[in-house]
Formats: C-alpha cells, sequence, structure tokens
C-alpha cells in the first residue's frame, strides 16, 4: 500500500544488483540477474554474483521496462492548482512509468522556444521520471515551430479539435506548412472542429443546457474524428510527414493505419489510451463526468476494435492521455465540467488487470507502453531491458491486489476514475535512470529523472 507523500533520503547507489527477476523483454519471460551501474544496465545473467552497493531480491516479481508515456498533460505552468509536474511524476512513478512527453497546451500556452525551454527548467528541478515536452502548434507561429530540435524535443503537437488557449490549427495553409516542413514527428489530436459545432449546435437546440454526459460521445462523434484523422493521414502522405496520432477512439479510424510495415519503417503511427480500452458508453451512467474525455469514450464495439487494433500493429502504442482536473471541476453540469482525468498512477495496473482477463499478454503490454514507444520516436537508449541502456525498470508482483482509494491516490487532484477498483498487480519497485525511486510505498528525494535524447 502506497504510503501517501512519504519520503525516505537514501545515498545515490552507483551499483544495484537485481537478483532472480522474471524478465520481460522483447517478446520473451525468462529469469535473470541484472547489474546496473552508473544509471545503466551493465550485465544481464541467469546468475550475477558481483558485489553491488544493494541488491533487491527479486524472486517471484516480473521485471519490465517502464512505460514511456507518450502523453500527459502535467498542468504546469499555469494550471497548478489541479496539477503539477513533481506531483503527477511522483504518481507516474508510483504507477511504473519511468518517462513521459508532456503536451503544450499549459498557461501560457508552449508555442515559443523560450516557454518550451521555461518547461524542461522546471522539469530538470521537480520531476522524478524522466520527460521530455512537445512544442505546441497554432495557426501563426509555424516559425518556431520549426527551430525545434529533433534532438532533444519529442515532437511537435497539432491540436486539430479545439483544445486549450489558441492552440486549435484550422488554417488549411498554416497545416499544410507544418505537415511539409516539420523537422520531426507531428503528433496530432484529431477531432474536426465544424462537424462537433454543428453537433452541439443541434443538441442545444433541443435540449438547452440539459445535455447530458451520455450525449458527449454523440457530440463529439466517431464521425468527427475520422473526418480529422483522415484528414491528418492524407497530408501526412503528400509530404512524407513523420506522423503520430493520439488517442484513437473509434473502430472506423483503426482501419488507417497499417499492421504490416515493420515499426521502423512506418512514417504514420497510431496511439490508443487506456481509458478507450477500458471504459465503453455503458459506463457514463456510473462514472458521469469523471469519464469525460476528448476524444470520448465510445461505444463497446469501438472500445473492443481498438483493442483488436492494438494486438493487430495497426495500432502502435498504448498512453495515458493523463490530464487531471479538480473534482469542483469534475462536478460541474456537462456543459461546463472540463475533458480530462488523471491516470498515470493507475494504467499500467489497468493493463495488468486485462492480461489478467486474458485479453492482453505481458509481452504485448511491455511492447506498446516501452518498446513501440521508443521506436516510433527514436528515444536513446531506453524502452527494453539490455546491456548499455538506462536502467528504466518496474518490478511487479502479479498477484499482490490492491484496491485503488483516496487514501493512496497520489494525483494532486486527489481522485480517480479507478476508485474502488481492485487491480490484481501491485508495482514494488520503480528505477528511474538506474536510481531507485520507489520501492513499496516509499520515494526517494536524492535523484531527478533526466531529460530523454533522441536518435535523429
Amino acid at each position: 500500500m502506497i504510503n501517501l507523500l512519504k519520503f525516505y533520503r537514501f545515498d545515490h547507489m552507483n551499483t544495484i544488483l537485481i537478483k532472480g527477476a522474471t524478465l520481460v523483454n522483447e517478446g520473451k519471460i525468462f529469469v535473470a540477474d541484472v547489474f546496473i551501474k552508473d544509471g545503466l544496465i551493465d550485465e544481464i545473467s541467469p546468475a550475477i554474483s558481483r558485489k553491488a552497493d544493494q541488491e533487491i531480491n527479486a524472486e517471484g516479481l516480473h521485471l519490465l521496462p517502464g512505460m514511456i508515456d507518450d502523453q500527459v498533460h502535467f498542468r504546469e505552468p499555469g494550471l497548478t492548482h489541479k496539477a503539477d509536474i513533481f506531483t503527477e511524476s511522483m504518481a507516474a512513478v508510483a504507477g511504473g512509468i519511468t518517462s513521459f512527453m508532456e503536451m503544450p497546451n499549459t498557461v501560457p500556452n508552449t508555442l515559443t522556444q523560450e516557454l518550451l525551454s521555461d518547461k524542461y527548467k522546471i522539469a530538470s528541478e521537480m520531476s522524478l521520471a524522466n520527460y521530455s515536452f512537445f512544442m505546441g502548434a497554432s495557426n501563426n507561429n509555424v516559425e518556431e515551430v520549426l527551430k525545434t530540435d529533433p534532438s532533444t524535443v519529442c515532437g511537435i503537437k497539432v491540436f486539430m479539435g479545439s483544445s486549450t488557449g489558441n492552440m486549435l490549427v484550422d488554417n488549411e495553409q498554416v497545416l499544410e506548412n507544418i505537415f511539409s516542413k516539420a523537422p520531426i514527428l507531428v503528433a496530432t489530436h484529431c477531432e474536426d472542429e465544424q462537424t462537433i459545432q454543428h453537433n452541439m449546435a443541434a443538441y442545444k437546440e433541443k435540449y438547452g443546457e440539459q445535455i447530458t454526459i451520455d450525449m458527449h460521445p454523440l457530440i463529439r462523434s466517431a464521425e468527427a474524428c475520422y473526418i480529422s484523422s483522415s484528414m491528418a493521414v492524407s497530408l501526412a502522405k503528400k509530404h512524407d510527414t513523420r506522423l503520430h496520432i493520439l488517442h484513437i477512439s473509434t473502430a472506423k479510424e483503426v482501419s488507417l493505419f497499417d499492421a504490416v510495415t515493420p515499426l521502423k519503417d512506418k512514417r504514420i503511427t497510431a496511439e490508443a489510451c487506456v481509458h478507450h480500452i477500458w471504459f465503453d458508453d455503458q459506463d457514463y451512467a456510473e462514472k458521469g463526468n469523471l469519464i469525460k474525455w476528448n476524444p470520448a469514450v465510445k461505444t463497446a464495439a469501438d472500445k473492443d476494435a481498438i483493442l483488436k487494433g492494438v494486438l493487430s500493429g495497426h495500432i502502435d502504442i498504448i498512453a495515458t492521455d493523463h490530464a487531471p482536473h479538480t473534482l469542483e471541476e469534475k462536478s460541474m453540469p456537462y456543459l461546463q465540467a472540463p475533458s480530462g482525468g488523471p491516470l498515470v498512477q493507475h494504467a499500467l495496473s489497468a493493463l495488468l488487470e486485462m492480461y489478467h482477463q486474458g485479453k492482453i499478454s505481458l509481452e504485448k503490454i511491455v511492447e506498446k507502453t516501452a518498446h513501440n514507444v521508443a521506436t516510433c520516436f527514436q528515444v536513446d537508449r531506453r524502452g527494453f531491458i539490455k546491456e548499455g541502456y538506462w536502467a528504466d525498470l518496474v518490478l511487479v508482483a502479479l498477484n499482490d491486489p490492491v484496491k485503488v482509494t483516496k487514501a493512496n491516490i497520489l494525483y494532486k487532484c486527489g481522485w480517480s476514475p479507478f476508485e474502488g477498483q481492485i487491480f490484481k498487480s501491485e508495482v514494488t519497485h520503480t528505477f528511474i535512470s538506474g536510481n531507485l525511486a520507489y520501492q513499496k510505498g516509499k520515494f526517494m528525494t536524492n535523484e531527478t529523472g533526466k531529460r530523454l535524447a533522441f536518435n535523429r
């Protein structure tokens, strides 16, 4: 059980020996020892007898590469009443996420290289996990966008659907410029604004201010998603853009993507989020605005098709789109309640629950949350359990149940859509760049995460 906000200060360990763990890596499951030295995986072997500063008995535990979450909203700067980089990275580490890529719709929006640098400075001082930040695009900052350094920044974020502040990119010429000139991966939020506004007007005409949460997936409809996603794919094919479409939420969109080409050679990739493969529209009756996301959680058929797309290779990555709001904000009527919810602490637990349900294998979870993210974004020496790679690792006890309660939720907002859920598996240890950052409810405060680098 997590001991909320309890931190322990330990001396830095230059060497750590993990003994007898069951490794899940590159499609294989096997027992081995892992020796960590100066932050890197120095040796993987059936039996290692070398002396280490710290030795961890991992018999009966599974060792996974830490999740690399390619889509989070940690709300700093400007929205820190909801969340901040310290609190949310802490929750991520407790949940087995070792690296994150954060989105630009903070306040101010991350639309200049200077503002982007400001976020990196905050993270260098406050983040417990490894980090990268997307450069934001708008209708009037293309010159700034094109200055982005591919070797030090994860990508460019384009909202092809409404969002916070001046971030909706709906100017066709601007989109052409970004897609044709971007020096780096372009990640898109795809919902067609015209379709959404048309649907909203129709529902307001019929229901006035009494629109309810069950209408959310009809207003932000499957059609709106497909129109926008297919437009992004068309632009990417036209300009040979390195395109990554975020949070696929419909069955129809899955068909837009290629399951044959090896991931390293793909120019167009896609992401699914945990909430779109866990919840469906029948859950609005119980969860209400707590599961109000953009794009919306849709039908059970959509949910099943997205998971099938993940398993088939049409969809390459599983992420969270962690986007916390206060409970007071989420408790407002549908039209006033913001979209988004906190997920980083419980994403891996939810995926492991789906493993117990027979829906996805451990090997596939690791592939979609670590290996493929590293390959897709060309992350330098992370995402795999390999000698010479950074030791971003997670130990899990597959059969140690944990119930999500208010007492063990680490998000600054203090709530979770999974509250009351009993997960069969528990994250016991998390290693960040070779530092044991989390162990059975205890956090170490002597190390921050590192800035991600990219081999581009």
